[in-house]
């Protein structure tokens, strides 16, 4: 039997090691995360059903959403590159981003992150990783780093070189293990579509695609943990069961800024509010910028926030006709009112009211007096966007909200909101001890001491208005949708005021697959057994691409280093003289 000299098997184990790491740290062709949630497309114009393996172009998906455990963001699931990861929801901003592994601040340290080692075959660098990306938020909070593009799945739709941002320090935190935010918002609003080209948001592209049944997404949040629902393409058919409630009201343009072009555009999801009543009191909205904004309040609908917002002239006036408020906090504009309350608020958008109980408005009773409750809407100075108004999940939880981006030359964009409080609604006092369980079971307690003596409302300077007033705000007809779909409104009677028709074989309806079922069986004797069974689930690993070792990939970054040091044992046993006797030389 040959034998070999005991430094060449050494080197040859070195190599193998090296080799080993190459190969395992590659994934060849890893599977595409399995989705639970089978998809059910019902359009209504055609009275047909099909599934997600239809031969079709065109699409609808929807994806559950759920509450973090801090009460403040809601979330849903995405695939980045064959990488699962949770992000945020936000109608208020355009942009997608995950925090990157190079992220080592205090924020994202116990978020999942994209792992940059990671070689994905659909990665495309955006100037060599070298176009900076930038965000800030209302609350101070900002995240930085670069611009680049990958393929990204949403339920069944995909969009292949999505361009994202990967952040490398933020203090943007979230709860959860959630690693970015998913921007729905219009690409004026977008930092990186103006910093990168044809880096168009993942909602847009897929409707400027016409990859959808129809250029729409609806939102549907709830108090639950985990019962919400986004869907993209049509609307929820689970939650909304009469499409003919849906009240339509169309989005508001805004003029450029100053040094922009010289022609309106879609920059938030805004819409008019049209009045606000405390119990019978009714409270006209008083705009910020009455004269450019035709003496309408503008209101803001964000999925991405929590709370309500508006002007002091407003919610100073709705908290003067609701008994024993009082101002607590002049610098957050936050009001207490009794928890005990029975007032209804009523916000009215077009002409359809939406009424909120206190269940709705109350924020939580104070940690020193459990009788007193904070309560939305709370104050702000005014904002030189001219949007008073910004009504985030307290609201949006009262009602299912459809956001319609609108069809090139055809159609502006539209919000449609459909009432799940009764508009009639007249509560009664709730008790003491069922207010204390309800508040405790969400923890909802504020640790906040109340002022001993009366605050008074700030006054505040107006700002200078951020738009070029000098531009009319008539509502334009491009950059929308393509213009292959259908309209949803039809004009009747020559087209005079008040003369569209909503058309509703026009809007697809998507419906969650069932994840419970509940079997009731009543024996011989009469007795009633109740059964329930879940669909069996199944969590993704987050951040980690199917299949992947990161210590293998690690391994194989070490590939040069070991076969350096081969190099080096083999110049040491040349010099040694073993090397004659093996050929080496």
């Amino acid at each position: 039997m040959f034998l070999l000299p005991l430094a060449l098997v050494f080197i040859l184990a070195v190599l193998d090691v090296a080799w080993a790491g190459s190969r395992i740290g590659t994934v060849a062709s890893p599977t595409v995360p399995h989705i639970l949630h089978e998809r059910i497309r019902r359009q209504v114009s055609q009275s047909t059903i099909t599934n997600g393996t239809s031969a079709s172009t065109n699409g609808s998906t929807i994806v559950p959403i759920s509450l973090s455990k801090d009460q403040q963001t809601y979330y849903t699931l995405l695939s980045v590159g064959n990488i699962s990861f949770r992000v945020s929801i936000d109608t208020a901003s355009s942009d997608l981003w995950l925090f990157s592994s190079d992220c080592t601040s205090g924020a994202c340290k116990s978020s999942p992150k994209y792992p940059l080692s990671y070689d994905s075959h659909s990665f495309v660098s955006v100037n060599g990783n070298s176009t900076t990306f930038n965000v800030s938020y209302a609350d101070t909070s900002m995240a930085s780093g670069f611009i680049a593009r990958e393929k990204v799945d949403l339920g069944y739709l995909t969009i292949a070189n999505q361009a994202f941002g990967l952040m490398n320090s933020s203090n943007v935190s979230f709860v959860d293990q959630v690693s970015g935010i998913m921007g729905l918002g219009f690409p004026r609003l977008s930092t990186i579509n103006a910093k990168a080209s044809n880096a168009t948001p993942f909602f847009v592209q897929l409707a400027q695609q016409g990859q959808l049944d129809y250029p729409v997404f609806g939102v549907s949040l709830t108090r639950n943990a985990s019962a919400g629902s986004l869907a993209v393409g049509a609307v929820d058919s689970s939650v909304v069961q009469n499409a003919s409630s849906i009240s339509w009201n169309e989005v508001v343009p805004f003029r450029p800024f100053k040094a922009e072009s010289n022609s309106s555009s879609y920059l938030q999801w805004a819409i008019h509010l049209a009045n606000i009543s405390v119990g019978t009191n009714v409270i006209t909205p008083q705009p910020t910028y009455p004269i450019p904004d035709s003496n309408l309040s503008i209101a803001l609908l964000d999925v991405g926030t929590a709370g309500i917002f508006g002007p002091y002239q407003d919610v100073s006036r709705i908290f003067s006709v609701m008994s024993s408020s009082r101002l607590i906090d002049a610098s957050s504009g936050t009001w207490a009112v009794p928890c005990d309350t029975n007032e209804t608020m009523t916000f009215t958008f077009g002409d359809q009211n939406f009424t909120l109980l206190p269940l709705d408005y109350l924020i939580g009773p104070v940690s020193t007096d459990p009788n007193i409750c904070l309560s939305w809407p709370q104050a702000l100075p005014p904002s030189s966007d001219g949007i008073d108004w910004q009504f985030g999940s307290a609201f949006l939880r009262t009602v299912y909200t459809i956001f319609s981006y609108g069809i090139t030359a055809k159609e502006a964009p539209m919000i449609g909101l459909y009432p799940l409080n009764p508009t009639n609604a007249t509560p009664t006092a709730t008790s003491e001890a069922s207010l204390s369980a309800l508040f405790s079971s969400l923890s909802l307690t504020v640790a906040t001491a109340l002022p001993n003596s009366l605050i008074s409302a700030p006054m505040y300077t107006t700002p200078t208005y951020l738009f070029n007033t000098s531009v009319p705000t008539s509502a334009p007809v491009t950059g929308l949708a393509t213009s292959t779909y259908a309209p949803l409104f039809f004009t009747i009677n020559g087209g005079a005021v008040g003369a569209e028709k909503f058309n509703i074989s026009a809007l697809p309806q998507v419906s969650p697959s069932p994840t419970r079922a509940t079997l009731i069986l009543t024996d011989s004797s009469g007795v009633v057994h109740t059964s329930t069974s879940f669909a069996p689930t199944q969590s993704p690993q987050l951040g980690v691409p199917y299949g992947w070792d990161s210590g293998a990939q690690a391994l194989r970054a070490n590939l040069g280093t070991s076969m350096l040091l081969a190099g080096t044992l083999l110049c040491l046993l040349q010099l040694s003289g073993l090397g004659l006797g093996l050929g080496l030389v």
